[in-house]
C-alpha cells in the first residue's frame, strides 16, 4: 500500500509540473506574439521588417549623408586658346543656355588674332562636368582648375537654427498678443523685431547656400591664336626678364608721354608768356645806370663844430729837371 501510495503522489507531482510547463509556454508564445505585433505596427522611422535597415538610410531627424544628398558647391576656372573668339564664345553661351543655365558675366575684348572673352557660366550642378568638357574642345585647353566645397553640415547648421528662430519669433508675438501694459508692448515689439531681423538673415544665408549649390560657376575665357599661353607667362631665365623689363619700360614711357601730352597746354598757356617775361626784366635791370658814389670823408673824420679847421693839403714841391752832361 505505501509503494502505491508513493507511486501515486509522484505521478501527481509529475502531472501538476507538465501542467506548469504548459502554461509558461503558452505565456512565453503570447508574449511573444504581441511583441511581433507591436514591432510590424512600429512607425517608419524604426528597422524595416526585413530585419536590417536600409543602407545610407538614417533614423528620423538625423541628416542624410548619402554622397548625392550633401550639399556640394562647385568652381570651374579655364582658358582655352580658340581661331574665332566670338564663335566660341556664342557656342559657351548657347551650351549653357540649353543646359539649364544662364551667362552671369560677359566680357569681350576685340583685337583680331589677340582677341579675349571672358565668361562666367552658371549652369546646373548635374551638367557641370559634361558642359567643362564641353568647352575644352572648342579650341586647345591651356589651364583648367576645378574646385569643391561641401557645406552640407553648414546647411543642416542653417535648417536647425531657423527652425529654432521660427519658435522665438512665434513665443515673442505670443507674449506681444498678451501685453497690458505700455512699456511692456514696447519691450516685446522690439524684441520682435530683433528676432525676425535675425530670421530674415538666417533664411538670406540659406537662399545664397541653395543658389551656390544648385547652379555651378564656370569662369571660361577663349582667347585667340596670338595670344601668349599660361606657362610662358610663368617661364624664368634672362630673356624672360628682359621681355618683362622692355614691357615696362614701354609702358612706363607711354605713361610719361601721357603726362606730359597732359601738361603741354598749361605749360605753353602760362609757362612762355611768364619765361618771356622774366627775360625782359632782367635786360631792364642790366641797362639802368649806376648810381653815383657818396663824397669821401677825411681820415681824421670830419671837424667838430666850432673848432679850428685843419689845413688845407699843400701841393708837393717840384721836383727839378736834371740836366745831363754834354
Amino acid at each position: 500500500m505505501s509503494r502505491q501510495m508513493g507511486r501515486r503522489r509522484g505521478s501527481t507531482w509529475a502531472a501538476l509540473g507538465l501542467a506548469v510547463l504548459l502554461l509558461a509556454g503558452c505565456g512565453a508564445g503570447g508574449d511573444s506574439a504581441d511583441s511581433n505585433g507591436s514591432r510590424a505596427d512600429a512607425p517608419a522611422g524604426g528597422a524595416p521588417a526585413g530585419g536590417a535597415a536600409e543602407p545610407g538610410k538614417a533614423g528620423a531627424g538625423a541628416p542624410d549623408l548619402r554622397v548625392d544628398q550633401r550639399s556640394i558647391i562647385y568652381t570651374g576656372t579655364m582658358r582655352v586658346q580658340v581661331d574665332d573668339v566670338e564663335g566660341a564664345a556664342r557656342k559657351a553661351v548657347a551650351a549653357v543656355t540649353a543646359a539649364g543655365g544662364f551667362v552671369g558675366g560677359d566680357q569681350r575684348r576685340s583685337v583680331a588674332a589677340d582677341a579675349e572673352a571672358e565668361l562666367e557660366l552658371r549652369v546646373p550642378a548635374a551638367k557641370f562636368t559634361a558642359l567643362i568638357d564641353e568647352l575644352a574642345t572648342y579650341g586647345r585647353q591651356q589651364r583648367r582648375e576645378v574646385r569643391t566645397q561641401d557645406v552640407t553640415e553648414e546647411t543642416v547648421d542653417l535648417d536647425a537654427r531657423i527652425t529654432t528662430q521660427r519658435a522665438r519669433v512665434e513665443s515673442a508675438r505670443k507674449l506681444l498678443a498678451r501685453a497690458t501694459s505700455i512699456s511692456e508692448l514696447v519691450s516685446l515689439e522690439e524684441d520682435v523685431a530683433r528676432r525676425e531681423a535675425d530670421l530674415a538673415s538666417l533664411e538670406a544665408k540659406k537662399r545664397r547656400l541653395a543658389d551656390l549649390t544648385a547652379l555651378s560657376t564656370i569662369t571660361v575665357t577663349f582667347v585667340g591664336k596670338d595670344a601668349s599661353t599660361a606657362e610662358e607667362e610663368t617661364d624664368t631665365g634672362f630673356l624672360v626678364g628682359l621681355r618683362g623689363g622692355w614691357r615696362v619700360f614701354v609702358a612706363s614711357m607711354s605713361i610719361l608721354l601721357t603726362v606730359l601730352g597732359a601738361v603741354l597746354p598749361w605749360l605753353l598757356t602760362f609757362g612762355v608768356p611768364l619765361v618771356v617775361l622774366m627775360v625782359v626784366l632782367r635786360r631792364r635791370r642790366r641797362r639802368r645806370p649806376a648810381p653815383p658814389a657818396p663824397p669821401t670823408t677825411p681820415v681824421g673824420g670830419p671837424p667838430a663844430p666850432g673848432g679850428p679847421r685843419p689845413p688845407a693839403p699843400t701841393a708837393p714841391p717840384p721836383v727839378p729837371a736834371t740836366r745831363s752832361a754834354p
